[in-house]
């Protein structure tokens, strides 16, 4: 099984993001992945069309789409063009989750943004991830966000990853369900890393990078293409690819 991921796309009428976003569907065209996560901020300031132009995209594909939101989205102009039915919804009814079950596995897809702020949080969310990894003899599984859960060592970033992430921990150290892997966006950056002893992905974006910067005085150049994952899950075993078109 094939799952393309797509990151951070920041769509607006003042950038050329969705040609690059067109340049990873084009490429995806030769691989042909069984489905597609959307790890959130696909459209900058709140634009409708963005949206639609992103969901006519996807109508295109041969494959079915899962998209989250990031903190830079508006849930309700999600909701308005992709409707009500393509997330599970929470207790308090906003926040965007999803379930995806293909090929002896299930994709979990957390909503961790948090109105108006650019960190995320999970504290809100934690019963409900709960209930998702209790069954033993389910599929095993692999968690979707948008805010990264391990410190990627750029400062201004990792001063809006996740929060919550004790709490986290402990639910997924003592869940029965198998929990395969945590990929991520938010960080315009490729980056991987470990959380509560597995691995954990922060996929590439979509819209220009992120200089791979330390907090020093000098700031490297970032010349990245737009990048994804593509994680490949065959024979109880999963490896993950990050890609530049």
């Amino acid at each position: 099984m094939l799952i393309a991921q797509v990151s951070d796309i920041h769509a607006s009428p003042e950038n050329d993001h969705l040609f690059r976003f067109d340049q990873i569907l084009n490429w995806l065209t030769h691989l042909q992945p069984d489905v597609l996560v959307l790890t959130g901020d696909l459209a900058d300031g709140h634009w409708q069309e963005g949206y639609k132009q992103i969901a006519d995209r996807l109508n295109q594909q041969n494959y079915p789409s899962l998209i989250l939101p990031g903190n830079s989205d508006d849930r309700s102009l999600m909701r308005s063009v992709w409707g009500e039915n393509r997330w599970v919804h929470n207790a308090q009814g906003e926040a965007l989750h999803l379930i995806h079950n293909t090929s002896g596995l299930r994709l979990i897809g957390w909503d961790s943004t948090i109105d108006y702020k650019d960190y995320g949080s999970v504290t809100d969310h934690l019963e409900w991830l709960d209930n998702q990894l209790s069954d033993t003899g389910g599929p095993p599984s692999l968690l979707f966000m948008h805010h990264h859960v391990f410190a990627s060592g750029i400062p201004t970033l990792d001063e809006t990853m996740c929060r919550g992430l004790t709490e986290m921990e402990d639910l997924i150290r003592r869940a029965p369900a198998r929990l395969l892997a945590i990929s991520t966006g938010h960080v315009h950056r490729p980056i991987a890393g470990m959380f509560a002893g597995i691995p954990a992905y922060i996929c590439g974006s979509v819209c220009p990078a992120n200089p791979v910067w330390f907090g020093k005085v000098n700031v490297p150049p970032a010349n990245d293409p737009p990048a994804l994952m593509i994680h490949r899950y065959v024979s109880n075993s999963l490896t993950s690819h990050h890609v530049c078109v």
